[in-house]
Order: C-alpha cells, then structure tokens, then sequence
C-alpha cells in the first residue's frame, strides 16, 4: 500500500501559496490499477513525484512497503546539463549497481530509446519526446512494484511506439500501475480504480467509473451523460473520448 497521512504540499505565488494537497489522509491499495483524474493544473504530475519520492511534501507523512517507480513521461526528474548516458549511469549509481551492471543498463537503454547520438549530448538539448524515451527506456531496466505514468502515450515513430506498448504490457503483468492520462478510454482499459484530485482535496473510489463520473461532474455540472456514445468533449488542450457500451469488461489486473 502508499498511504498519505496529514500530508500538505504547495508553491509560492505572488499573491500567496497555492495548495495542491492540504492535509491530505489517504491509503492507496497495491493490488489496484489507479486511474489518476484531475483538471488541468490540479497537481497530478505533482501527485506523482510526491508518491515517487522525487519531491517532498510541505509536511506528513508518505508511507509504503513498495518500490516504486520514477513517473514515466515526466523529464524532470534528469539532470538537463549531464547527458543522457551520464543521467543513466547516475540513477544505477544511487540504485547501488556495480560498474557491470551499469554497462549492462547503459546497454539497454541505449538500444530501447533510440537516441543515437543525443545519447551523448546534454538533457538540455532533448525535445520532451526524447526525454520521455530516456525515461521509459531507463525503467524497463529496474523492477518496481509500482510504476507512476504520467501522460506516457505516443511518443517517437509507429515503430518505436510498437515496442514501447509491448514493454508497457509486460511491466503491466508483473506490477501495478498508478496512471495520469486524460484519455478516459486509456484509463478504463487499463485501471480499475481511481483517485480524483482537485482544489488541494483528493478522493479514492474503488471502481474507475466511479472516479470518472465524479471527475465528469466537476468539469462540466450537470453534465452526466458527458461520455456517452461517440461523444467527445474539449477541456482546454485535450480532448476526451466516450467508452463504447458495446465494449466487453475489462478483467481487473490483480498481483498475487
């Protein structure tokens, strides 16, 4: 489980501070896939380099018995002025590798992200494409638990976006997921539970239709039937896509 207790984080801001937890208790189970739903701007990214460790909160406390993940798709978490061979070989440092072990990693991430000779040039220089492929390639290399996904969908050509969702299903199989997308399709296909985060609050439902009906209802009141059949909806920068009724249920991903 990850379980937040009296946890509050937040940033300066000219005219004060801006909340994106306020004294938030919460446990998370670890045997759900979590969809991670939000407006833009609530702090799900931030949610997740929280969780991930990679942040730290103002005050509480982030408590788990897991291994999880850097977020996948985020780039913040590399050193912009080290290259990406040098960002790779710093995380195996701090992860306790050896130095065959690092070159066995430096290897695969190499061959996984397709970088050719970016892989050598300064994070500074990647697009945030190239940054995310780093980041995937650099995680299929560690066994977590948990792995955070932030908005992790099409990134590279047709081809590198093939292996990508095969390596996608396999760490899928062997961990669970807490994932940010504002793909409801993407969601429902791949979680069965959700947390809804929203003005410094966030709320757990156990099934993600649930999740996703309460996040409709915040974005457009009244609005229930948002993500009928074939309907879609524009929020801002993204555009969301109704579930079919025709479409099978999905069988939960459950580890043993």
């Amino acid at each position: 489980m990850i379980e937040l207790k009296n946890v509050t984080k937040s940033y300066p801001l000219e005219k004060g501070r801006r909340y994106v937890l306020r004294d938030v208790s919460i446990v998370l189970p670890a045997d759900s896939n979590i969809a991670l739903l939000g407006p833009n701007g609530a702090g799900k990214s931030t949610f997740l380099r929280l969780i991930s460790g990679a942040e730290p909160a103002d005050s509480g406390e982030i408590i788990t018995n897991l291994k999880v993940s850097w977020p996948l798709g985020l780039s913040s978490g590399f050193q912009k002025s080290l290259t990406g061979r040098q960002n790779v070989a710093f995380v195996c440092n701090i992860n306790g590798l050896n130095n065959s072990q690092i070159r066995n990693v430096i290897s695969q991430v190499t061959e996984f992200a397709e970088l050719g000779d970016y892989f050598d040039m300064p994070i500074k220089t990647y697009s945030s494409g190239m940054r995310a492929r780093l980041g995937f390639g650099l995680s299929m290399t560690f066994k977590f638990d948990v792995y955070i996904v932030d908005e992790l969908t099409s990134v590279g050509d047709a081809i590198f976006r093939k292996k990508a969702k095969q390596a996608f299903e396999e760490f899928r199989e062997r961990a669970t997921l807490i994932f940010a997308s504002h793909n409801m399709d993407t969601l429902r296909e791949n979680c069965d539970s959700a947390i809804f985060i929203r003005n410094g609050m966030i709320d757990y439902y156990p099934d993600v239709e649930d999740g996703i009906k309460a996040y409709s209802n915040f974005i457009s009141p009244g609005e229930n039937d948002v993500f009928k059949d074939d309907e879609t909806m524009d929020d801002d920068e993204f555009t969301i896509k109704s579930r079919r009724k025709d479409k099978p249920p999905r069988k939960k991903n459950r580890r043993s």
